[in-house]
């Protein structure tokens, strides 16, 4: 993306998507092109939840735990897309494919998740979504996302 876009704190991510600690996998939003993408950002920290059970030569984020931080970064480019028109919707991940883990990403890591907007076919959307640590690839997925209104009745079957 050569555009740019507008960046988001932990306090406005809040304000636009439901998930809260300990599964609120982002803690920046960089560069948010309305309609086209973004980069989420996450500062791993030894602190993390899932790291309290494991041994110490084992340390490594959980790769699902990486592609729902790329959805969340997804949810939150919808919303600065819909903007105003964003109360009572619900941004739902639907599919991955193509999901692949590189290298492990440790405590002390700063992971940056790219994700880009491929395709849209009417509330779905695909997504290009790429996982770095600096400048390494460590994880990427393809997403299908898709908006609901919040008392929507979803049927997932129904939607394939």
């Amino acid at each position: 993306m050569t555009e740019k876009g507008v960046d988001f704190d932990i306090d406005q991510i809040k304000a636009m998507i439901p998930h809260r600690y300990p599964f609120l996998m982002i803690d920046r939003v960089l560069n948010c092109v309305a309609d086209k993408g973004g980069i989420g950002v996450k500062q791993v920290t030894i602190n993390e939840p899932y790291f309290r059970n494991m041994s110490a030569s084992g340390l490594a984020m959980p790769g699902l735990l990486i592609v729902e931080a790329m959805a969340q970064t997804a949810a939150v480019g919808a919303v600065h897309t819909l903007g105003a028109h964003t109360a009572g919707k619900l941004v739902l991940l639907m599919g991955l494919k193509e999901v692949r883990f590189h290298l492990p990403v440790r405590p002390g890591d700063t992971l940056f998740l790219h994700v880009d907007k491929e395709r849209q076919f009417g509330p779905t959307s695909r997504l290009r979504g790429r996982a770095r640590v600096e400048r390494t690839l460590v994880a990427e997925a393809l997403l299908t996302a898709v908006i609901i209104d919040s008392g929507h009745n979803f049927n997932a079957s129904a939607a394939s």
